[in-house]
């Protein structure tokens, strides 16, 4: 205890250490070579700068170069700390809704910073639909305020969900494996198919995660 707060070190707080170092080994590994003709694992590290890539440019235009550091950092991140969590006695720090909600809301916060900076006051005008009659803002503007203060509820509530359902499905699975015994060769099919399946949504949570934080940096930039 500090002044009050409990500063711990958390699974949590390991796991997202252990993903910060995986990132970083992987890229500097990987990118070591610069080879002409890329191996195995700069292919890799290639193939996860091009999705990024296309997704700012596909969702926020030329603008959004600058923001690429930010945004890859946050795909590279929820991707590992989700696979990460995919083995057997590791911990998955998205399935806790502290710590996505956390990450959205920076994410919320420093979007709706960019937007005022570049655009004052007039920013407001998101909540007000261009070419509506005025007399529509008194339900209109309450709708897009709502609407707008709850994005990283809903950021963080996805990830977050996705990634509990999935370890919950696969942990009372393998239950069955264990208490069937030597029958319970069917159920373990199953887990491995569902083992399979989840490695495909950890990729999927961590793109879904990371092109809504380019469509909220688009919404900041082209104010539509």
């Amino acid at each position: 205890m500090v002044g009050g707060f409990d500063i711990s070190f958390t699974n949590s707080s390991a796991a997202m250490l252990a993903t910060v170092a995986a990132v970083t080994l992987f890229l500097v590994f990987s990118m070591r070579g610069r080879a002409l003709v890329p191996g195995r694992w700069q292919s890799c590290a290639e193939i996860c700068y091009e999705i990024v890539a296309n997704m700012l440019r596909d969702n926020v235009g030329s603008e959004g170069r600058k923001y690429f550091p930010f945004i890859f950092t946050i795909f590279m991140f929820v991707l590992f700390g989700n696979f990460i969590g995919m083995i057997p006695g590791s911990f998955t720090f998205t399935s806790h809704v502290i710590v996505t909600f956390v990450m959205a809301s920076v994410i919320f916060l420093g979007v709706t910073a960019i937007g005022f900076a570049r655009h004052g006051l007039g920013y407001c005008r998101m909540f007000f639909p261009h070419g509506a009659p005025l007399w529509t803002a008194v339900i209109l503007v309450p709708i897009e305020l709502v609407s707008y203060l709850s994005r990283p509820l809903s950021l963080s509530v996805r990830l977050f969900a996705n990634m509990v359902v999935g370890h919950v499905l696969l942990k009372v699975i393998a239950g069955f494996v264990i208490a069937l015994g030597v029958f319970g060769i069917v159920p373990l099919a199953f887990l491995v198919g569902i083992t399979a399946l989840e490695f495909l949504v950890a990729a999927l949570q961590a793109y879904i995660f990371t092109i809504l934080t380019c469509i909220y940096l688009h919404d900041a930039i082209h104010m539509h």
